[in-house]
């Protein structure tokens, strides 16, 4: 079967989906990995696991993409819409920056020229495929529905399927009660719809040819019964009993041999001493780095501890080392405890190394990830990022042993999970 998996976003939403491409290459299926062009070489590492270099039938199965002739294993599709370039430019700092009304008025002048360059890339990559794996976001698999008549899987990073259990993860609240919780979910997708729905149906127009939505893709992705593949663990987030049949959460997804080659001098360092704390934010950028650097450096040295830094400007000393791109799934089992911004795929890769966490969210669903952490006794309360001091984020790290033994039993059972094969399973079941 000819499978195109689409990933939008940071390392943390394209990594996950491209171990999904490679379970499926693995199993004879001819895949395509449509991702922004810096992660060219997630795609090649999904293919070297799904075709090791000694396997006897490593191009035992041919495949048609496009109409010419290629060998199983993974393609890759490089998009020019990046958009955590996107979000690191000037352009888009100011955006972000600009308040509700502005952040509006910026889907339209600065997201929809690149949005319908996106489309028609998309368009192009998965004109050909028989099945498309499309994050929720943009409703990429709803629209390639309707212009090919190609069936297609939701791929969720976070629990977004309406329950009681709790609310929406981009609402920064513990619980608003059962009836509460379930309807957050409704006026948060009304409310992105609001937004986004003009812009979603010029683009369904004038590049795909297609008639408008009259209404949020959510709720017709939900009336259709589409399967809902949720890359999050049950050990995580316990699955909710309200959830319906065709929403399945199968446990993180995790590509293997991320972390197979060793990175010599910050190995050097953290042989020469205890066990660092890490500490990074991904591809968030925070308004006033230079502070922000001086704050964790002096936390660092008041909780006495060693640090390992990325993304910040920070100085380095004998007790501190700045890493540039180091594999999390590499790094992270080295540290004492990481502190992160508490994106999806960062919390996945932390909780499953066994350490415990600080997260210091920044927006999105971070906070709703920062609270699991707490709940589950594997880190501190959350610390906001825009509330972070020295004194605050010491505090955290001087009291992090008190986490240790849940982070370490927690990260035992889940890199046990099988949440790639859970998942290629139901697709293939389908």
């Amino acid at each position: 079967m000819r499978v195109a998996v689409l990933a939008f976003g940071s390392r943390g939403d394209t990594q996950p989906c491209a171990a999904l491409a490679a379970e499926l290459a693995a199993r004879g299926h001819a895949v395509t990995l449509v991702a922004a062009a810096r992660y060219a070489w997630l795609a090649e590492r999904a293919d070297r696991h799904a075709w090791p270099a000694g396997r006897a039938d490593r191009h035992a199965h041919p495949r048609l993409v496009g109409g010419a002739g290629r060998r199983s294993g993974v393609a890759f599709v490089g998009l020019s819409v990046d958009p955590v370039a996107v979000v690191e430019s000037e352009e888009g700092q100011r955006w972000l920056r600009s308040g509700a009304l502005g952040f509006v008025r910026g889907f339209r002048t600065v997201v929809e020229p690149m949005a319908a360059r996106l489309v028609q890339e998309v368009d192009a990559a998965c004109a050909g495929a028989e099945l498309v794996l499309a994050p929720a976001l943009g409703a990429f698999g709803r629209h390639l529905h309707d212009r090919y008549g190609i069936p297609y899987r939701i791929l969720q990073f976070q629990p977004g399927e309406p329950t009681r259990a709790f609310p929406n993860p981009l609402v920064p609240l513990t619980t608003l009660g059962p009836l509460g919780n379930r309807a957050s979910y409704a006026v948060v997708e009304r409310l992105g719809w609001l937004v986004l729905g003009r812009m979603v149906n010029r683009l369904r127009s004038g590049v795909l040819g297609l008639g408008p939505l009259r209404g949020s893709p959510f709720v017709a992705d939900r009336r259709a019964r589409v399967p809902v593949l949720c890359g999050v663990s049950p050990l995580v987030v316990p699955r909710p009993a309200d959830w319906p049949e065709q929403v399945h959460m199968t446990g993180y997804w995790r590509l293997p041999g991320a972390a197979e080659r060793a990175y010599g001098e910050i190995e050097d360092f953290l042989e020469s001493g205890p066990a660092p704390v890490f500490v990074g934010f991904g591809s968030m950028v925070p308004d006033e780095p230079e502070r922000l650097a001086a704050e964790v450096t002096a936390a660092l040295r008041r909780a006495r501890v060693r640090g390992v830094v990325q993304g910040l400007p920070v100085e380095e000393g004998d007790d501190l080392r700045v890493v540039g791109e180091v594999p999390h799934e590499w790094l992270f089992p080295r540290m004492a405890a990481v502190v992160h911004h508490g994106g999806a795929g960062t919390t996945g890769t932390a909780l499953a190394a066994g350490v415990p966490n600080v997260v210091c969210p920044f927006f999105s669903d971070q906070p709703f990830w920062g609270r699991r952490v707490a709940a589950l006794g594997v880190g501190s309360r959350p610390l906001p990022v825009t509330r972070l001091t020295r004194d605050k984020l010491a505090a955290r790290l001087i009291d992090i042993s008190e986490y240790r033994e849940n982070a370490v039993r927690l990260g035992r059972l889940l890199r046990v999970e099988h949440g790639v094969k859970n998942a290629v399973d139901l697709i293939d079941r389908a």
